[in-house]
């Protein structure tokens, strides 16, 4: 007899090995990390635009005053600098606490 998907409702699943599973598990794993990345970046560059935007340039016009192009890049370096000690600091605490939770 037919699936509601056109296959046949009596014939076996195709079987995995362990390993293949694993192996499969760990691919959806590392794509969603990846893309759970991608957006984190660009949710990091969208904001650091927005919020130097706003503070570096009061009256908008048709091009960037050498100052307001001074203050942008000043502005994006220390954000950006500001996110990499929170990230370097984040992830080591995440190692020391796997790290904890082993030795426990």
């Amino acid at each position: 007899m037919s699936s509601l998907f056109g296959g046949l409702r009596d014939s076996p699943a195709p079987t995995s090995s362990p390993d293949e599973v694993a192996a499969r598990m760990a691919s959806i794993k590392s794509s969603i990390r990846n893309e759970l990345a991608l957006q984190n970046v660009q949710e990091l560059m969208t904001k650091v635009s927005d919020k130097c935007y706003v503070k570096c340039v009061p009256k908008p016009g048709t091009s960037l005053s050498s100052s307001e192009e001074k203050c942008l890049a000043q502005c994006m370096d220390r954000y950006l600098e500001a996110f990499d000690i929170i990230s370097r600091t984040y992830v080591a605490r995440l190692k020391k606490e796997r790290v904890d939770a082993q030795l426990s």
